[in-house]
């Protein structure tokens, strides 16, 4: 079994521990977003927590994980909150993330989720195909 194929069968397992255990949807977006509401930390910054904590204890165990998966330099660094940063505020503009939409709702057959994800995913590929070679420029 590849780490990919294991990868995407803990994210499947956890999506559905959620779902089958609290009735909540894997958004992460809106996980984060509504982390202060009162009543639901419970299971919110345990969920958070074992995102950030995970592939630490992933490398600790051994998990090979490419050198090109890790930023190099200050650069792409930067870029990389830059990213991030960008695709949150997309996702409140948008109503969902790639994990709300892409994953939980593609699952539950939802035209609205099969919609998003079509625009972002195309959004995502346009920009990096117009972007790269720029991107590329300024990194090197």
């Amino acid at each position: 079994m590849t780490m990919a194929l294991a990868g995407g069968m803990l994210i499947g397992l956890a999506v559905w521990v959620l779902y089958a255990g609290l009735g909540r949807i894997a958004g992460i977006s809106g996980i984060v977003y509504n982390i202060a509401e009162r009543g639901q930390r419970h299971w919110r910054v345990p969920f958070l927590l074992g995102l950030l904590v995970a592939p630490w204890l992933a490398l600790a165990a051994g998990v090979p994980m490419p050198a090109s998966a890790l930023p190099q330099g200050t650069g792409a660094l930067l870029l990389l909150v830059a990213a991030g940063v960008l695709v949150g505020f997309g996702t409140r503009l948008g109503n969902g993330c790639t994990s709300g939409h892409g994953i939980c709702g593609l699952s539950r057959l939802s035209p609205r989720s099969f919609a998003a994800v079509a625009v972002f995913m195309g959004a995502g590929v346009l920009t990096a195909t117009l972007l790269r070679p720029w991107l590329l420029g300024w990194l090197s």
